[in-house]
C-alpha cells in the first residue's frame, strides 16, 4: 500500500467536494479547483472523510495511488487556506510593479519584462528603502503557483557569484569563489 495514498482526507468545514465521471470538484471560500482522476482508482467520500483506494498491484495503479491523493489534498488546502508564495529580487536596480493582473519586472536588461498573470493568481508588489524587493503571488491552485514562481525565476536565476537574481525568499544560494588574483 501507498503511504501517501492510504491517509484519508479530511475534509474542513465551508469545503464541498463532489465526485462524478471521474472529476472531483472541491469548493471553498477561497476557490473551486476541479482535477479528473484514473478511472480505476475506487472513491469513497463518507462523513467528511474522503479515501482512494487502488483495485490492486500493479505498477500502474501503485503510481497513481499517492499523486492523486496528494493533488485533491493539495485541492482541498487550497479552497480552504490558499497557498501563497514570496519571490525576491536581489541586484542593483532590480524592480517589480504590479498593475492588476500585469507585471512589470526590471531585472537589468535592456528592457522591462511584462508577464501577465493568469486570474486565478492574485500578486502584489513591495519596495522598501535598503531592502530587496518582494512579490507576493497568492492563489488556491498550487500547481499553477508553482509554474508561475518558476516562470518569473526563470527570467533571472540566482547566479552564483554574487547571488543577484530572483529567488524564493529565505533560500539560500551558496556562492562559488572567484578567481583568485595571483601571478
Amino acid at each position: 500500500m501507498s503511504r501517501i495514498g492510504k491517509l484519508p482526507i479530511n475534509i474542513p468545514s465551508g469545503v464541498t467536494l463532489k465526485f462524478e465521471n471521474n472529476f472531483v470538484t472541491v469548493k471553498g471560500q477561497k476557490g473551486e479547483l476541479q482535477q479528473q482522476l484514473a478511472e480505476n482508482l475506487e472513491v469513497k467520500l463518507e462523513d467528511g472523510v474522503f479515501t482512494i483506494a487502488r483495485p490492486d498491484d500493479a505498477p500502474e495503479n501503485r503510481a497513481m495511488h499517492g499523486l492523486y491523493r496528494a493533488l485533491v489534498q493539495n485541492m482541498v488546502t487550497g479552497v480552504s487556506e490558499g497557498y501563497k508564495k514570496v519571490l525576491e529580487l536581489v541586484g542593483v536596480g532590480y524592480r517589480a510593479e504590479a498593475n492588476g493582473q500585469l507585471l512589470t519586472l526590471t531585472l537589468g536588461y535592456t528592457h522591462n519584462i511584462y508577464l501577465q498573470l493568469p486570474k486565478e493568481i492574485s500578486v502584489t508588489t513591495l519596495t522598501e528603502k535598503n531592502k530587496n524587493p518582494l512579490i507576493t503571488l497568492e492563489s488556491a491552485d498550487k500547481q499553477l503557483l508553482g509554474q508561475v514562481c518558476a516562470k518569473i525565476r526563470s527570467f533571472r536565476k540566482p547566479e552564483p557569484y554574487k547571488g543577484k537574481g530572483v529567488r524564493f525568499q529565505g533560500e539560500v544560494v551558496r556562492k562559488k569563489a572567484g578567481k583568485t588574483a595571483g601571478k
